[in-house]
């Protein structure tokens, strides 16, 4: 362990205010109205508290973390159960550090905006907002672990508040898609949990018992059929987490169904342990299997880009198009990560960022229309910009940011995979720069069908955000504009640890190609202009036979 415990501290404080809200002491059934109504008030202001300092926590963390410093610090590593080499390990490189950063961030932004999202009585205030804050502490756990038993019991364990937060605290076929959302993670972990315990066993050779610690795995040398079964238990899980077309079924009916905060938890952090766990495992562990797949693996991403484009543009659920649009951008994060580039798999990391913020965006702001609405159906709205034009503005650029427009971060990033995924794949890079045209159309269409033309009865008394709704939707939009013109202390931290990462699969960028200059190839006369004469034999000659 290297110092104060600082990533336990930022597990543990969401933990405790979830521990703290659970004990506020709950009311009969025949109270008072006013006295549950204080009593719910009391949780939602601890559960923002104890979010807000998590992300003071956090914050210490990234302003303490050197760039350029050794690929993982903040390290802690204790023996969990030793007679199986499981070790409680934590570290964050710039990677982890970020996604972290992320999550810290949405949970105080997610609290604002679900203030009354448990307001049904279905179930309790407090156990909702409990469940949020349990889910942090799996997330920024998820994100830290560098034992891949301890990963796995995060990876599993977020499955629990999440459901609840879906099947208890939903709309629609909230129950159905819960369950669902449930099978399908709980399909891909069974097929992990095997490939870990494989892991462990494989690593034993010369005498010396198995291991689960991450840096010793990284060592352990595999063998081709091997990597290419562990690849694949791993890879599943994750594509079926992130969500990769085909196995993206699952996030349409999840989003649909949720909260919109729930929806923001589950797109913008949830599904980024699967792409985060392609970087960090299944390439690091596994360099020559990921290799090996890397092809079928970009089809899958292009088609997860063009698919998930074409379908949001016909969806007529304002929830459901946004999380058709997630799908294309996961292919987008999929594609950059395989890429093996550099640039492509800086711009990745960067685009699961921004695409939390961007789409996480999208989503408040529709669930705010959709309480003032209660209907989440495209076609219900129409010239909401006339009678709420600050809500209109930020659904503006937030479909800007997710269309990726110049000056929003999230062009950065998708600029980066592109051009990163065309300097080594060229078809796939420009297949995918199909996705670009198709954001537009569905981003433009939705705006165009809610926001403007005149004003349908049913809005024309619609308000517009109140300051709490602003406090929460408004961090987002600055955060996307302040890194859409100054990404580098983002890039900073990231760029080491891609370097890391690919140095580990054994690739390199590729060379660029430069066209060699006129009179340089072979040995020849070239007359120019001015009359003096270029003599090449391997290198340029003046008219004195000089070579410069």
């Amino acid at each position: 362990m290297n110092g104060f415990p600082w990533l336990t501290v930022a597990g543990a404080v969401p933990l405790l205010g979830a521990i703290v809200i659970a004990l506020v002491p709950g009311l009969p059934a025949d109270s008072a109205e006013a006295d549950r109504t204080a009593r719910g008030l009391l949780a939602k202001q601890l559960a923002l508290a104890f979010s807000l300092l998590t992300l003071v926590v956090v914050i210490i963390i990234a302003v303490k973390f050197q760039v350029g410093g050794p690929n993982y610090q903040f390290t802690e590593i204790y023996s969990w159960i030793p007679a199986f080499g499981v070790h409680y390990a934590l570290g964050v490189d710039g990677i982890a550090l970020v996604l972290i950063a992320m999550s810290a961030v949405l949970m105080p932004v997610v609290i604002l905006a679900s203030w009354n999202d448990a307001e049904s009585g279905r179930h309790s205030v407090k156990t909702y907002f409990s469940l949020m804050l349990v889910l942090e502490t799996m997330m920024i756990g998820v994100f830290a672990a560098t034992d891949v038993f301890l990963f796995y019991v995060f990876f599993e364990a977020m499955l629990v508040p999440m459901y609840f937060m879906i099947g208890s605290y939903g709309v629609g076929r909230r129950q159905y898609a819960a369950v669902k959302f449930l099978l399908y993670s709980l399909f891909g972990g069974l097929l992990m949990l095997v490939a870990v315990i494989a892991l462990y066993v494989y690593s034993a050779h010369a005498g010396h018992p198995g291991t689960f610690l991450f840096q010793d795995l990284t060592h352990v040398a595999f063998s081709p059929t091997v990597q290419k079964w562990l690849f694949l238990g791993f890879f599943i899980a994750f594509a079926i987490k992130a969500p990769l077309w085909p196995f993206h079924t699952w996030l349409p009916d999840a989003a649909t169904a949720s909260q919109p905060g729930t929806a923001v938890l589950l797109v913008g952090v949830m599904d980024k342990v699967g792409t985060f766990g392609m970087i960090r495992y299944c390439l690091q562990l596994f360099p020559a299997a990921s290799r090996y797949f890397t092809p079928l693996i970009l089809v899958l991403a292009v088609i997860g880009i063009l698919y998930g484009a074409i379908v949001a543009i016909g969806q007529r659920d304002l929830k459901r198009l946004i999380a058709y649009t997630s799908i294309s951008h996961f292919g987008f994060i999929v594609l950059g990560i395989f890429a093996l580039t550099t640039q492509a798999q800086t711009g990745a990391t960067l685009y699961m960022v921004n695409h939390a913020f961007s789409t996480g965006a999208l989503f408040l702001v529709a669930g705010f229309m959709i309480a003032r609405r209660r209907s989440q159906r495209i076609a219900d709205y129409g010239g909401v910009y006339q009678v709420a034009p600050v809500m209109a503005g930020l659904f503006l650029v937030a479909g800007l940011a997710g269309l990726s427009l110049p000056g929003l971060s999230t062009f950065i990033s998708e600029f980066l995979v592109l051009i990163g995924t065309f300097s080594r794949y060229k078809v796939a890079a420009s297949f995918a720069t199909a996705g670009i045209v198709l954001a537009s159309i569905y981003i433009l269409w939705m705006y165009q069908r809610t926001m403007t033309g005149p004003v349908r009865p049913e809005v024309a008394d619609m308000p517009d955000l109140r300051p709490r709704e602003l406090w929460a939707v408004g961090p987002l939009i600055a955060l996307l504009i302040v890194f859409g013109v100054y990404p580098k202390p983002l890039l900073d931290v990231i760029n080491p640890a891609v370097h890391s990462t690919l140095s580990q699969v054994h690739v390199t960028d590729p060379r660029p190609q430069h066209p060699q200059p006129l009179g340089t190839v072979g040995t020849a006369r070239f007359q120019l202009g001015n009359g003096q004469t270029l003599v090449a034999s391997g290198g340029t000659q003046n008219e004195k036979g000089s070579t410069p």
